[in-house]
């Protein structure tokens, strides 16, 4: 007897009761045979129709009048089968809309706060993703939103059975925003930001804007996030959800073939289930054979129940902190999880050419893409090894999460970063005022701090003073901050006999009150 089948037509008794006594029922079940199997005399046999088929994978879906009874299944050919169930995309924060100056970059969003915290800008200079591509299954994408331009590789719209074509959304289908849910973004987040550009993160609410569910932007913020990250990557856009936010486990599974098959090396599974898939394991399974890295969001739910696909062996799981490295309240967490990225108050690419703030596992999931692809641009292998070794241990912040967080948070520039390059990795404390003198203490790595030929500067208004070195890696020095020293962020500079290295935003200078 096939376990696997007598197990299932269990759980589906459970939800549909004996299919034997269904009365002009109609059911989509998904079944793997093997090649030896006419998908057509199954179909025949049962009574039921061929819906679809996931090329090379034996996966079929079918409308059947009755499902088939273990024994049968099982003489039939049947290897494994299951209903071809509902999915909806993981639930997140409606977003709230910056209204954007037209002389603003399309990437300006590249250098909120999230993206310097993991040292985006500053792995680039090491890989910008470049001969990589990465799937995004997710819901439409405004291919021709700015951000987005130049990032998109051909990909495929599973709900209108076709290749991806350019959406271009116009006012009328950007119905999207609650005005009662806008208050996104204080200003204490708004400091990467010129102050004169600053007033275009007032909410933003042109009458069009009410209304759409917020799976409708779901796949231009992951994309944006994607792009903003490994800028020379391509962005392949598998739309398997409607603008309702509603899919089905073979469209997934069929989607992660797609993608396999038509050269993906990651994928971002930007979905979640509540129960483990057959379907959608296969096609996970097959992806980790072909060596592509597999990315999910671990849930928005607030508990450590596992999710799928994220809690399937293999899968790189994101879990979402915020810019003080603190799990987000609404986070999953738990020992599936594989790392944590930034996913609180994110901003993004948004339909109709807009910008919004977002916050979710699934930002947290775009951004783990998007340094896997920095990584995967340098080597073939190894790629999960390199993302973990260098994560940043975020358990002090977490007592309540020590080791339910995966690795840390990542770091795009210790993932990509040669071994043994030095840097100044931390400068505390990282705040000071006009006119004070404290003690900092400057924390390097590969860094041949010596004392008498270790030398520190920043600049002008900032003197540094009695330079003891502690290690290689440590030393502490006196820093005096003149009354009219600028204010604003400062770089330090630390000078050895055989380097020098630099801290850009090493700390900041706050006016004298």
């Amino acid at each position: 007897m096939n376990w696997t089948v007598r197990y299932l037509f269990f759980a589906l008794i459970l939800l549909f009761g004996l299919s034997s006594q269904a009365d002009a029922a109609s059911y989509p079940l998904i079944v793997q045979i093997p090649r030896t199997v006419s998908i057509h005399t199954l179909a025949a046999t049962l009574g039921g129709t061929v819906v679809d088929s996931i090329p090379g994978a034996n996966t079929y879906l079918l409308n059947l009048p009755v499902v088939p009874l273990p024994a049968r299944a099982t003489v039939l050919g049947i290897q494994w089968m299951e209903l071809n169930t509902g999915v909806r995309l993981p639930r997140f924060s409606r977003p709230g809309v910056l209204k954007v100056p037209g002389t603003a970059a399309p990437d300006w969003y590249k250098q909120q706060p999230a993206m310097q915290l993991i040292n985006a800008g500053k792995a680039l200079p090491f890989s910008t993703g470049r001969g990589v591509v990465v799937a995004d299954i997710n819901s439409q994408v405004d291919y021709a939103h700015p951000a987005l331009v130049g990032h998109l590789t051909g990909g495929y719209d599973f709900i209108a059975a076709s290749p991806g074509e350019p959406f271009l959304s116009d006012q009328s289908d950007a119905g999207f925003l609650d005005q009662s849910a806008v208050g996104f973004l204080d200003q204490s987040d708004a400091g990467f930001l010129d102050q004169s550009d600053a007033g275009f993160l007032d909410q933003y609410d042109p009458a069009s804007l009410k209304g759409l569910n917020p799976a409708y932007s779901h796949g231009s913020i992951s994309a944006g996030i994607i792009a903003a990250i490994a800028p020379y990557s391509m962005i392949m856009p598998l739309r398997v959800f409607g603008d309702d936010g509603r899919g089905d486990l073979f469209t997934l599974a069929k989607a992660i073939r797609y993608a396999v098959d038509h050269g993906a090396q990651v994928i971002n599974m930007n979905f979640d289930i509540l129960k483990p898939s057959l379907a959608v394991k296969s096609a996970v399974d097959f992806a980790l054979a072909s060596n592509v890295l597999l990315i999910a969001p671990a849930g928005n739910d607030g508990t450590s129940q596992p999710q799928y696909p994220a809690a399937f062996a293999g899968v790189m799981t994101a879990a979402a902190t915020d810019l003080s490295d603190i799990k987000g309240l609404f986070s999953n967490y738990g020992s599936y999880v594989f790392a944590a990225a930034p996913g609180v108050g994110i901003i993004s690419a948004y339909p109709g050419g807009y910008y919004g703030v977002v916050s979710g596992t699934s930002l947290s999931a775009a951004a783990l893409a998007g340094t896997a692809a920095l990584v995967r641009s340098l080597e073939t292998n190894g790629v999960p090894d390199s993302l973990a070794q260098t994560a940043v241990n975020i358990n002090s912040q977490n007592p309540h999460y020590v080791n339910q967080l995966g690795h840390g948070r990542i770091d795009a520039l210790g993932a990509v970063r040669p071994p043994g390059i030095p840097v100044i990795t931390a400068v505390k404390p990282v705040t000071t005022v006009q006119g004070q003198t404290l003690a900092v203490t400057v924390t390097g790595r590969f860094t041949h701090f010596a004392q008498g030929t270790t030398r520190l500067s920043a600049g002008a208004g900032v003197t540094i003073t009695n330079v003891v070195v502690n290690s290689s890696t440590s030393l502490t020095a006196q820093v005096s901050i003149a009354t009219n020293a600028a204010i604003g962020m400062q770089a330090l500079t630390a000078t050895t006999s055989t380097e020098v290295v630099t801290l850009s935003n090493a700390f900041t200078i706050n006016q004298k009150e």
